[in-house]
């Protein structure tokens, strides 16, 4: 998928995607890709295509899922419990994906058990190779850990017929060498899940802000609420076109439609109002380490109003460089 000039639409899969000048879902960015060691003979992997490599390890409970999910967020093909010496294969296959897979994060733990034992090897290995890699290491207290295990009443994956305690020293004693090797050591033992993403924001976003990716969904408060909806907001404070006969056959898209919503009175003012609010919204949730929000427009059969007003309301965040799909949920429902 391309990028697109800002406020274009594209139909694709039943939505239309309005981009801001930012990178679509699930494409990796170029210009911190593949970074090769120089003075190394590379071996297996094409040197012009090795992906950037991060190995997210640390004590169980201490956030490498969130740190994980956030790596992902940011443009990151991520793969969760990795036997080690599977990495070098992940690696050659991302070299092979010609620039598709450009940065991989692995997430490496005691739960592959046996697997672990191969670690050292499958780094020793890569440094063979040439590949470019960083390991974070996700640290926390003990006490923290008691307490996070005990919040979820799971066992810890080492304890065996121990108490939790046993389990996470012999987890510290399993990871030593690799917490000491580690090129990020994070401890969040007094950290929120907020304040882990924001960390991982610094080491990994660059200087770009983190993107916001937003859903403008169209619906009919008659087929009922959308479940996913982050923000819900009801445009039958509108006339409805509805009972306009020349009207009635057609949908939002319409451009004779579109003019006779905008051109009540409160519609225009509502959708420069409303824009602005999204906007300070969108702040907050970028600080706040928010990806993706669900903006729903809401009518009675999600036929006019609200199909006219989220595609007026998807332009307006594409042109704040906001990547944003728009889905007409019940578009044709009638």
């Amino acid at each position: 998928m391309t990028e697109h000039e800002t406020g274009r639409a594209t139909e694709q899969d039943g939505a239309r995607q309005h981009t801001g000048g930012t990178a679509t879902p699930g494409s990796a960015r170029q210009d911190n890709g593949a970074q090769v060691k120089t003075g190394k003979e590379q071996t297996g992997v094409p040197e012009a295509g090795i992906p950037e490599l991060v190995i997210i390890s640390g004590m169980s409970g201490a956030g490498r899922s969130t740190a994980a999910k956030c790596l992902e967020d940011l443009g990151w093909f991520v793969v969760d419990n990795l036997p080690p010496a599977l990495i070098t294969t992940m690696v050659e296959l991302g070299a092979r994906s010609q620039g598709n897979v450009a940065r991989i994060a692995v997430v490496v733990d005691v739960r592959g058990r046996r697997f672990f034992d191969n670690l050292r090897e499958s780094l020793a290995d890569l440094d063979a190779r040439g590949v470019t890699r960083r390991t974070v290491f996700l640290e926390s207290s003990d006490e923290a850990l008691v307490r996070r295990f005990e919040s979820v009443r799971r066992p810890h994956p080492l304890q065996g017929d121990g108490r939790i305690v046993d389990g996470i020293a012999a987890e510290r004693e399993l990871l030593r060498e690799l917490r000491g090797d580690a090129d990020l050591v994070i401890d969040t033992s007094s950290l929120n899940v907020h304040e882990l993403r924001a960390k991982m924001d610094a080491q990994f976003a660059g200087e770009e802000e983190p993107e916001l990716r937003a859903t403008v969904m169209s619906f009919g408060f008659k087929y009922g609420l959308p479940v996913d909806a982050d923000l819900v907001v009801d445009m039958r404070f509108l006339p409805n076109p509805h009972w306009v006969p020349e009207l009635r056959p057609y949908t939002g898209l319409n451009e004779e439609v579109a003019s006779y919503v905008f051109n009540q009175p409160g519609a225009k003012e509502f959708l420069d109002r409303y824009a602005e609010m999204l906007r300070l919204v969108a702040a907050g949730y970028r600080r706040e380490g928010k990806r993706y929000v669900t903006i729903a427009v809401g009518c009675t059969g999600g036929k006019h109003r609200s199909v006219a007003m989220s595609e007026k309301l998807a332009a307006r965040l594409a042109a704040e460089g906001v990547e944003t799909v728009v889905v007409h949920r019940d578009m044709g429902r009638e």
